[in-house]
């Protein structure tokens, strides 16, 4: 009999995060009282370019696609932002408008943390700027790695990075391995083509490493698809 599993709570959200356990009492009640949450219906925007930035984001459920999109049309997806993922710190930090869109690509709940309550942990919270640090260059060291990427690797391994950053165990925590997700956007992630992306694809399914499924891919073997891209 199939068991229906409860949804994911706010309250696991940050037990499983690495920056509020490791807070004071008094620290992690203001950010209790202060947390709201919000539902993102698939395909709508969380945040806007151009958005003054009022919140850091903790995903709570869902999938998200950061991405920025020219006054032409044409847009670059930047990366995926899955279940455990908090994001929104560099914006908050360099007190500018928001520079790229954040876009459900499945029904998502969102954690809002007021910039304020952000700008508090910021100043008070040493833990918390550790975290912060760690954050950002994890961040900036995938990029960097994307970049490479784009000019060493061929294209299977380009495709596997793009779906293993999806899974990263410190910016993307808790992502569910049925990505709900389009070959599309895969290849907008990996920066080839999509017929050379759909190929790649049906090379790492052959392999085992993934299964492709309507609307969708489900990864079946983690630890490979990361082996491929080190």
């Amino acid at each position: 009999m199939l068991v229906n599993k409860a949804p994911p709570t706010v309250a696991e959200l940050l037990a499983d995060s690495a920056w509020f356990p490791v807070l004071d009492a008094p620290a992690q009640q203001r950010v209790l009282d202060e947390l709201r949450e919000v539902d993102v219906p698939q395909g709508s925007a969380l945040c806007r370019r151009g958005d003054v930035p009022r919140h850091w984001y903790g995903a709570i459920e869902g999938l998200l696609k950061w991405t920025v999109t020219s006054d032409n049309g044409r847009s670059v997806t930047l990366g995926g932002l899955s279940a455990g993922s908090w994001f929104g710190e560099g914006t908050l930090l360099r007190g500018v408008a928001r520079t790229a869109d954040i876009i459900a690509l499945r029904p998502s709940r969102v954690a809002l943390l007021p910039v304020e309550t952000f700008e508090w942990l910021h100043a008070t919270q040493r833990s918390f700027d550790h975290f912060l640090l760690r954050q950002i260059n994890e961040r900036m060291h995938w990029f960097l790695g994307n970049f490479t990427a784009h000019h060493l690797m061929d294209t299977d391994s380009q495709v596997a990075r793009a779906l293993a950053g999806l899974f990263h165990p410190f910016l993307h925590p808790g992502s569910d391995p049925h990505l709900q997700v389009s070959q599309e956007e895969i290849a907008n992630l990996s920066g080839v083509s999509r017929q050379r992306c759909n190929s790649a694809l049906k090379r790492l399914e052959a392999e085992g490493v993934l299964q492709i499924e309507y609307g969708g891919i489900t990864v079946v073997d983690l630890e490979s698809l990361r082996r491929r891209v080190e």
